[in-house]
C-alpha cells in the first residue's frame, strides 16, 4: 500500500487524499517515464543492429506507430496515457484509485521469459541492457520508498 493519507470525514479530508495521490503518483510517473525513455532507445539500439540506421527521428516514431517490431511498446505506452489522463483529469484521485494504477504499473513490469508480448520482449530487454535494467530498479524504487510501513512496526 502507498503512503497516501486517506482522510474521508470531511471535504478537506478528501481534496488532502487527493493532493497526497497526486504526489505519490507524479513520482511513480516520474520514475516510468525516465524507463519508458531509456526502453525507447534499446529498444531502437536492437533494430538499428538487426534492420539497419533510423535516419531521424521522424521516421523513428512513424516506426514506434506502425512498424510490428516496436509493437510490443504499446501496453505500456498506454498505461503512461492511462496515468497522464488520471493526473490530468477533474475526478478527485483517491488513493485506491492511485494504488490500482500502481498496480497495473507493477504488473506490467513483471518481465517473464517464458511469456509472450509485452512481458517476454521485456525480460529479453532486461537482459541485453544494463541501463534498461537499473531504470527499472528505479521504477520500484520508487514505488517502495512511498509504501507504508507494516502495521505495528
Amino acid at each position: 500500500m502507498l503512503d497516501c493519507s486517506v482522510k474521508n470525514e470531511t471535504s478537506s479530508g478528501l481534496v488532502q487524499e487527493n493532493e497526497s495521490a497526486r504526489q505519490c503518483l507524479n513520482e511513480v510517473r516520474g520514475a516510468l517515464l525516465e524507463l519508458h525513455k531509456v526502453l525507447l532507445a534499446s529498444e531502437r539500439v536492437s533494430y538499428e543492429q538487426t534492420i539497419g540506421k533510423i535516419g531521424s527521428s521522424h521516421q523513428f516514431l512513424q516506426l514506434l506507430t506502425d512498424d510490428p517490431w516496436f509493437a510490443w511498446l504499446q501496453p505500456m505506452t498506454r498505461l503512461i496515457a492511462t496515468v497522464d489522463e488520471r493526473l490530468d483529469g477533474e475526478e478527485p484521485l483517491t488513493a485506491s484509485a492511485m494504488e490500482a494504477l500502481v498496480g497495473s504499473i507493477k504488473s506490467l513490469l513483471m518481465p517473464t521469459p517464458e511469456g509472450e508480448g509485452f512481458s517476454k520482449h521485456y525480460d529479453e530487454a532486461l537482459q541485453r541492457d544494463p541501463d534498461l535494467l537499473y531504470a527499472h530498479a528505479c521504477v520500484f524504487r520508487v514505488i517502495r520508498s512511498q509504501a507504508r510501513p507494516p502495521a505495528g512496526l
